[in-house]
């Protein structure tokens, strides 16, 4: 036995300081190894055949030329695989997308559709005979085009009601002295992150263990337990390194496919996705169409709002791409009215996607509000401080804190606004127009239950074990920093252990809680352990640990409107010769709750303006209304912003604390994104007088709309 020895430091606290990622070297190294790496003995390699028709049957599988090529064990399809179970609720609260459930029936919803899953000695073998698998179909009529008016829409809430209004919309329009009306597009836009959807499932004895590139094991255990109709007690989740998820890595076929080869063959086999597998199975964003009324006084003040938002689906699963929630939070008026609509149409199911809803959301309304502003002759900056509302608009709870004039009012001195000239088409630079642009940006701030155990080891260490998920966006070193703090010690004396469903039920890395939920579980367990480590105190060989929950905890929290809030600058350089669009420069200014590490907080804040850069001028996926597929299924034929598309971006925080929290935090992963597309596009009306009402700003549309300073629309 070992009497403990605190190693408590008076030093400056951990948190707030930057600190490298403490897995850093490993990834640099290669030490770090990521679902598709890690090796098993007898390992066998799954590659899913997908289908070639948006819509219909499958009439015949001609498996046997496959079976008997070299290597290969077996084919898995509707008519041999293990049956499983769709018809429960989740972790999440949510049924299970049943493109996961694969291999159930013969019908095929849409291009891409899961028909078998050929396995063999090795991904070469695997891959050979999946191409050479011949699949006869019986096709239907498909539709895939989302239009606006769509006769089939219905209202859809997802995670949030469909509809919600107040007051009287049209006399508020009537009554108001300025209106804008118009509507506002966005396309369908893929994660695309780098790491490929990964699983290798195995059975050891009796129990089941997957090892997987996701968002949150415990979810994948519970999602996996329930859909084989297992104990979650006989089946273990790892995943340790994750090389992007962005909302795309929950349940998918890879994962459910592995188990069940691993269940016919009893031998270990491992399933990755092709990067244009992905593009039909790892889920999307669903193009929008939305239509933003806004009413004012001659002074800006808002006196009608209404935003509509139309997604669609695919028809075996829905799920809301809710454009239309970002404006119950951010501008009230007496006449307010949202509403998120969906269509069913013959495509892959959409699914979250970094900030779901508010991206594409903020990309309408924040347009809107720059409209606004320009009828009025207002600064949009002072525009959209005369509409901050005291309390949320729809909810009426008060804000735990909001300093989004905080943001601006710093953002506007570091970007030079006050220099701006509102009138717009007037800058040059030789051949380029100049243009500046702003927009405003809002995420909640959320938390979900979770439970860490920390250990006092005997060597004077701290272990931390915690089923949290860093899938890039420096988790694991947020959580070293918090517990040092929270036991009083350095960081090097802290290891965090994450990645593992053996360690209990926690939150997902999703919707900018994972941090915030992790981090507030740690927190209570090291303060209890801190307390028990009297000084004399006698450690067993094993240490001692302290498990924390934080369910109680969470629900005795106040209610209120709790959100991180930011400010948007960009700069643009417009060629009308050529149509091409180029960012000069961007600033975001962010109020975040306490940010944990500057180092990786920024990075999260500036990845997220890159993407809103992505947005504005190059993401689209495009679908071919004859076949129902993709053009271009992979990173050549789906543009993202590069190195040389961002020469100058900065993102930076003021201070923003939140009184009742005892955690402080709010999350970054996901507001940054939050109206970057808007200030581009405003940018891009300040520099040519045209407004571009549909995303992409691709050259053919700029080329397309003559510049005129009067300002006109470019909804082509």
């Amino acid at each position: 036995m070992t009497t403990a020895t605190t190693g408590r430091t008076t030093a400056k606290g951990a948190v707030g300081t930057a600190h490298p990622r403490v897995e850093g070297r490993d990834k640099v190294t290669g030490a770090a190894r990521y679902a598709g790496e890690i090796p098993f003995a007898d390992l066998a390699h799954g590659w899913l055949v997908l289908s070639t028709v948006t819509r219909g049957r499958i009439r015949s599988l001609d498996t046997g030329p496959v079976l008997g090529m070299p290597g290969v064990l077996a084919v898995l399809h509707h008519g041999n695989a293990p049956r499983v179970d769709t018809d429960y609720v989740g972790l999440l609260g949510l049924r299970p997308d049943p493109t996961a459930a694969v291999f159930q029936h013969d019908r095929v919803p849409h291009a891409g559709w899961p028909v078998a899953l050929v396995v063999a000695e090795t991904s070469e073998q695997a891959r050979e005979a999946a191409e050479a698998l011949v699949v006869t179909y019986d096709e239907e009529p498909h539709d895939v085009a989302l239009t606006a008016g769509h006769p089939d829409a219905y209202p859809a809430g997802g995670h949030m009601p469909a509809v919600t209004e107040k007051g009287d919309l049209t006399a508020g329009l009537a009554g108001s002295a300025v209106v804008v009306d118009a509507e506002y597009t966005t396309p369908e836009e893929h994660h695309s992150m780098m790491e490929p959807h990964a699983a290798t499932a195995r059975w050891d004895g009796g129990r089941l263990e997957v090892v997987d590139s996701n968002q949150g094991t415990t979810w994948i255990q519970s999602e996996i337990a329930k859909m084989f109709s297992l104990d979650e007690s006989s089946v273990r989740v790892r995943s340790e390194h994750v090389g992007g998820g962005f909302g795309s890595k929950g349940l998918r076929a890879h994962q459910v496919s592995a188990v069940m080869a691993a269940t016919v063959l009893r031998r270990p086999v491992r399933v990755v996705m092709t990067r244009r597998q992905m593009f039909s199975l790892a889920g999307h964003r669903s193009p929008t169409i939305q239509r933003v009324r806004l009413g004012a006084g001659a002074d800006g003040r808002l006196r009608a709002l209404e935003h509509r938002s139309l997604s669609r689906t695919s028809t075996v699963y829905e799920f809301v791409e809710a454009g239309a929630g970002v404006a119950r939070v951010m501008y009230d008026a007496d006449a307010h009215r949202t509403a998120n609509h969906v269509v069913r149409l013959d495509v892959p199911s959409p699914t979250f996607m970094r900030a779901p809803g508010e991206a594409p959301g903020s990309f309408a309304i924040e347009a809107a509000l720059d409209e606004l502003a320009e009828r009025c002759g207002i600064d949009p900056i002072e525009l959209r401080l005369r509409n901050e509302p005291e309390a949320g608009p729809v909810s009426g709870q008060p804000f735990s804190s909001r300093n989004l004039a905080a943001c601006f009012r710093e953002g506007a001195r570091r970007f030079g606004w006050a220099d701006r000239d509102p009138r717009p088409g007037l800058r040059r630079d030789g051949r380029w127009l100049l243009g500046t642009g702003t927009a405003a940006a809002s995420f909640p701030a959320g938390a979900g239950p979770s439970t860490a155990l920390v250990t006092a080891e005997a060597d004077g260490t701290f272990t931390v074990r915690i089923a949290a998920a860093d899938i890039g966006t420096g988790a694991r070193t947020a959580l070293t920093l918090i517990a040092a703090d929270a036991l009083e010690v350095t960081p090097e004396q802290v290891r965090v252990r994450i990645g593992d469903s053996e360690f209990g039920p926690a939150m997902i890395a999703g919707g900018s809680m994972g941090t915030r939920s992790w981090a507030w579980a740690v927190t209570e367990a090291a303060r209890e352990l801190r307390e028990r480590l009297t000084p004399g105190t006698v450690l067993p060989p094993e240490g001692i640990t302290v498990r924390s929950d934080t369910t109680e905890a969470l629900g005795a929290l106040a209610q209120k409107e709790r959100h991180s809030f930011g400010a948007q600058f960009a700069e643009v350089a417009v060629d009308t010769a050529t149509g091409e669009v180029r960012v000069r420069r961007m600033l975001g200014v962010f109020a975040a709750g306490r940010i944990v590490n500057p180092l990786t907080a920024r990075n999260q804040l500036v990845g997220g303006m890159v993407w809103g850069i992505s947005m504005a001028l190059h993401e689209e996926a495009v679908r071919d209304r004859a076949t129902g597929g993709l053009y271009g299924p992979d990173l050549a034929g789906y543009h993202v912003a590069t190195h040389a598309d961002v020469p100058d971006i900065e993102a930076d925080w003021v201070d923003d604390p939140d009184p009742d929290d005892p955690v402080g935090i709010k999350g970054v992963g996901e507001i940054g994104v939050v109206g970057a597309a808007a200030a581009v596009t405003n940018a891009v009306w300040h520099a040519t007088g045209v407004r571009h009402r549909s995303l992409p700003i691709r050259p053919d549309r700029v080329l397309a709309a003559a510049p005129s300073a009067g300002g006109g629309a470019a909804d082509a």
